[in-house]
């Protein structure tokens, strides 16, 4: 994130012109090996703007061997030629009389990153400073978990002021907006800066908000200089400390040593009259330019690529009617049908989605994208075709697993799919492992470790992996809901390793807790394959009930006067959902958040005539 002086550039990308418009520019695409460029200036040009993003890379290697250098997402940059091609892309908004001239955006999500550029914008000091300030983010995204706050969006500020000239890299560049603004203004104390994190009104409000930043840079540039200058790695002993979980102000007391006297030093530092800057010679970086592949695009290639792009940033009727003009030219393109599976998923059409995203996967698709999603909506489906044949899950997420290896969501849905069919439990246990490897900061993949764990009847390795994730996050709701998980395990646990003959004892209510109703008996309903024939409904939720351990009875009302009677007798084994926009459904405890939620469910018949059918997926819906 930025201040908000430039935070209006990077909500947005490019909605890409009319066809007319770009008909006469030849577009090439260029690969280099960690990034992909699209542009309408030339081979050459592009390549040499490969080159210094690879130049860029490098940089960020050297500075920082301890980050990941390298996003799970291809970045895909996209160069227009001049004003004119960079026009027909620009928001309205900045079409306007008045409006604010860029020279490009930076788009990063779970699974896109954008870089438009206008390679015929006005020489200025730092033309291409927002583009850098987000690379920085993305290239310290898995760092999240052990980079504060000041520290992730001063290092971002620090290199927003890189210029790549030749062979030389030139770092730090004083800021000097932010060095007047400083020496206007009262510095925050560095126990409230260390602190301060994303519900804190320093990241919200302008006012405070500028002040952070700007305190943010100077101190970051003090620090990365003094420590360069010196030859010390104070920054480094921070991060290191920060990184096991030390809290970040006695993490800078240990690293920085008296903070009342770094204050002064910062202050001294802000108030001075020229600062020092890095010359980082390049030439060393093992970039082989004769390694970029090129290639020609056609115009209705990158208008695909161009639909994608306005999908990625909301501008979803340009969006559809860019992808359906591709596929009447081009009736087997791949990129589209991504591109409309995307579309419906964000709308909430998951049936619609599967379609798209399967077509794609038929066609020989190259994205693993489109392997992920096929998988995920499917098994939100129950299958491919509805009556159990979903051998194709597996195999999409195991492609979607060798085309990506470093995307962690296809590893956990795979442990998920093995988990729900209760089969290769010791390889799902691995795959929600290597989920956790890529990516340590995300709870969720934890908490689905230990779904697999509880599967395997190993209760005490999934306490241990819960408790473990305590000691990782720092968020407050997460801390409940892994509490709320280790409760649970240990509960299932009691029950589950007790003699069998103490289930052929009366029901009999042992103790009553937040609608969870611990009970000594069987369960009332019988657990019935998953496999089965499965069935749709949609409707509200109406009386939950949780009996001990895990077993789950609701009604689903899908119109007045009809409804339907569902259980699961083991929550575990719900395939839970959400679409887009609403909070992530791991967050969720069903027993006390599932009353009157509106939700599509999908269930199995049971040998019950009493009920209408075990629940086996539920899709929480606006």
């Amino acid at each position: 994130m930025v201040p908000r002086r430039i935070l209006c550039v990077l909500l947005l990308l490019a909605a890409l012109g009319s066809r007319s418009a770009a008909a006469a520019d030849q577009w090439v695409e260029i690969n280099s090996p960690h990034f992909i460029l699209l542009t309408n200036a030339g081979e050459k040009e592009g390549r040499h703007l490969l080159d210094q993003f690879e130049r860029m890379r490098w940089v960020f290697q050297q500075l920082f061997p301890q980050a990941n250098v390298d996003p799970a997402v291809p970045i895909v940059v996209v160069a227009a030629k001049d004003d004119k091609t960079f026009a027909a892309m620009e928001p309205a908004a900045y079409l306007a009389r008045g409006a604010m001239k860029l020279g490009g955006y930076f788009l990063h999500s779970t699974d896109r990153n954008y870089i438009l550029l206008d390679l015929d914008v006005e020489p200025e000091q730092h033309p291409f400073a927002t583009v850098y300030h987000e690379y920085t983010h993305v290239e310290f995204a898995s760092a999240g978990g052990w980079m504060p706050l000041w520290l992730n969006e001063g290092t971002a500020e620090f290199f927003q002021n890189t210029e790549i000239s030749g062979k030389n890299v030139q770092l730090g560049q004083p800021s000097t907006d932010n060095i007047l603004y400083l020496r206007e203004h009262q510095l925050v104390p560095l126990k409230v800066l260390f602190a301060v994190d994303t519900n804190s009104p320093y990241y919200h409000e302008e006012q405070k908000g500028s002040v952070f930043y700007a305190e943010s840079w100077a101190l970051t540039h003090y620090l990365m200089m003094t420590d360069r200058l010196q030859h010390t790695d104070k920054v480094d002993q921070y991060v290191a400390l920060v990184h096991n979980h030390e809290d970040p102000v006695a993490a800078g007391e240990k690293a920085f040593g008296d903070l009342k006297q770094l204050e002064k030093a910062l202050d001294s530092y802000i108030q001075q009259a020229s600062y020092k800057e890095l010359v980082l010679n390049s030439a060393a970086a093992p970039i082989d330019e004769s390694a970029f592949k090129t290639k020609a695009l056609s115009q209705t290639d990158v208008d695909a690529v161009r639909a994608d792009v306005l999908a990625s940033v909301q501008r979803t009727d340009e969006a559809r009617a860019l992808a359906e003009s591709v596929l009447k030219a081009d009736s087997n393109n791949v990129q589209a049908r991504e591109t409309m599976g995307f579309l419906e998923f964000r709308a909430g059409h998951p049936e619609e989605a599967l379609k798209w995203y399967g077509e794609a996967v038929k066609l020989g698709s190259q994205d693993f994208l489109a392997y992920y999603y096929f998988a995920q909506f499917s098994m939100v489906r129950g299958g491919v075709d509805q009556t159990g044949g979903d051998d194709a899950i597996e195999s999409s997420l195991r492609t979607a697993i060798k085309l990506n290896p470093r995307f962690a969501p296809s590893y956990d849905r795979l442990a998920a799919y093995y988990a729900r069919n209760h089969e290769n439990l010791d390889e799902a246990h691995r795959l929600d492992l290597q989920a956790v490897e890529l990516d340590p900061d995300n709870v969720y993949y934890r908490l689905n470790t230990s779904n697999v764990l509880m599967e395997m009847g190993r209760y005490d390795d999934a306490v241990a992996v819960l408790k473990y994730a305590l000691q990782t996050v720092r968020n407050q709701s997460q801390i409940a809901i892994v509490e709320s998980r280790i409760d649970q395990v240990e509960r299932v646990k009691a029950v589950r390793t007790q003699p069998e003959e103490a289930y052929t004892q009366p029901q009999a209510a042992v103790q009553t807790t937040e609608k969870i109703v611990v009970v000594n008996t069987a369960p009332q309903h019988p657990t019935e394959s998953s496999a089965g024939p499965k069935k749709i409904a949609v409707g509200v939720i109406r009386g939950v009930t949780c009996s001990y351990p895990s077993v789950v009875e609701l009604r689903v009302v899908t119109a007045p006067g009809k409804s339907l009677d569902l259980y699961n007798n083991d929550l575990a084994k719900i395939d839970l959902t959400a679409v887009a926009g609403l909070s992530a459904p791991s967050s969720m405890n069903p027993c006390k958040d599932f009353e009157g939620r509106t939700v599509r469910v999908q269930y199995v018949q049971s040998s019950d005539q009493t009920v209408d059918g075990q629940v086996t997926a539920i899709e929480l819906r606006k």
